[in-house]
């Protein structure tokens, strides 16, 4: 979930730094996210905006799995960095979510489902204030895989987004350049799909922009190549990743290497 708000100098994006610790993309900067729980795709469920059966066609996928995939991202920022995209009507969206501290560390600990928080606080998921952004696939040659669709949601007036969570080292808002800028510093380490989202980012004036755009949501799925000795992932826009990489360091797997 890319979650934006405006500022000063334009639109900020919420960045984690995941803990070292994590079996996947330790120690990278990423936008908050996770996997798809079984129970993401609970049918009775209190829903505003357009229906599974609309995310399933821009995702390419059936209204199940799209339900699954939407009720997964509200969660996963929610109990990421305390962010709910719900409200208790159709129209409405919490404020304040410091009255469900709890319920987030229940979801934390599937404790709870999603479905089961939403109808004991009567709360109505609110799936028009997410918009679909992108689809990457992780290449096969990575031990873990996944198919990973990026969802981009402005952050709800009275909320905040913290780092309450035991897969972030640190956190931090920051417009698209500033994050590109600490990573050709090598201050954070991006992998290609995070960077090129903030790519895509940074061309926007607003939030109200990022909102009306409409990007292509062709699943991307980078391949490793050999190129004068070194391997390389192609993507989009690949050659300007490179280019631009810090202290010329290149990715092997999801790995960074000198």
């Amino acid at each position: 979930m890319m979650l934006v708000r405006d500022g000063a100098s334009g639109p900020e994006v919420f960045l984690q730094r995941r803990v070292k610790a994590m079996a996947f993309a330790a120690g990278m900067t990423v936008f908050p996210g996770g996997g798809v729980d079984a129970s993401d795709a609970q049918a009775e469920i209190a829903w505003a905006g357009p229906g599974p059966a609309w995310w399933g066609e821009r995702f390419g996928v059936d209204a199940a799995r799209a339900q699954a995939l939407v009720c997964a991202a509200v969660r996963e920022t929610f109990e990421e960095c305390g962010v709910l995209l719900a409200g208790p009507t159709a129209d409405t969206v919490v404020s304040d979510t410091a009255a469900y501290a709890a319920a987030r560390a229940e979801l934390e600990r599937r404790e709870l489902s999603l479905g089961q928080f939403l109808a004991r606080e009567n709360l109505v998921l609110r799936a028009d204030l997410l918009r679909p952004w992108a689809n990457w696939i992780t290449p096969v040659i990575e031990p873990r895989r996944y198919d990973t669709r990026f969802f981009v949601a402005v952050l709800p007036s009275g909320q905040r987004a913290d780092g309450a969570t035991s897969e972030a080292l640190e956190v931090r808002w920051c417009t698209p350049a500033e994050a590109l800028d600490r990573w050709r510093a090598g201050t954070d380490v991006l992998l290609p799909p995070t960077w090129s989202q903030l790519v895509n980012l940074g061309e926007f004036a607003s939030t109200a922009e990022i909102l009306a755009a409409a990007p292509t949501l062709e699943p991307i799925r980078p391949i490793f190549s050999t190129q004068n000795g070194q391997q390389r992932l192609n993507f989009p826009d690949n050659e300007r990743y490179y280019a631009e990489f810090p202290g010329g360091i290149r990715l092997q797997g999801s790995r960074r290497v000198d």
